[in-house]
């Protein structure tokens, strides 16, 4: 089974990248609760570079998924040609704050942040280069 999907970063394609993701998570039997955790953060940065990459055109995405087995996990990355943008280097919001004294923006990716073991970004080559590693 192929790794790697490379796909048109539109929000219409959103459900043929869940069903990837989780056709590599279904090989490992990936728990369910955990396969919730991990859906929720790759509609999150699946939707953000279809909104956000190429705005207002359209561009390719390409999204790896990896299962490891020591320990039993998966590595998922987010790459798009886009325009650079670490979606890590913005501070969390308060969500002390209700959410109209909060502010728009910055919940998703902390949401991505609380939920995954680890999450990393780079900027290399041209490419926004966004990984997750959730262990199961």
């Amino acid at each position: 089974m192929n790794d790697v999907l490379e796909i048109e970063a539109v929000v219409d394609n959103l459900d043929e990248v869940l069903q990837f993701v989780e056709a590599r998570l279904d090989e490992k039997g990936c728990p369910p609760n955990v396969k919730v955790q991990i859906d929720i953060a790759v509609e999150e940065i699946f939707v953000n570079i279809a909104s956000y990459a190429y705005h207002p055109g359209k561009g390719p995405a390409t999204i790896g998924a990896y299962v490891k087995d020591d320990p039993l996990s998966v590595e998922l990355v987010f790459i798009d040609q886009g325009t650079p943008y670490d979606p890590l280097s913005k501070e969390d919001p308060d969500i002390t704050l209700s959410a109209d004294e909060r502010g728009i923006g910055g919940l998703g990716i902390f949401m991505v942040k609380k939920s995954m073991d680890d999450v990393d970004y780079e900027y290399k080559d041209g490419k926004n280069i966004l990984t997750i590693r959730k262990k199961f």
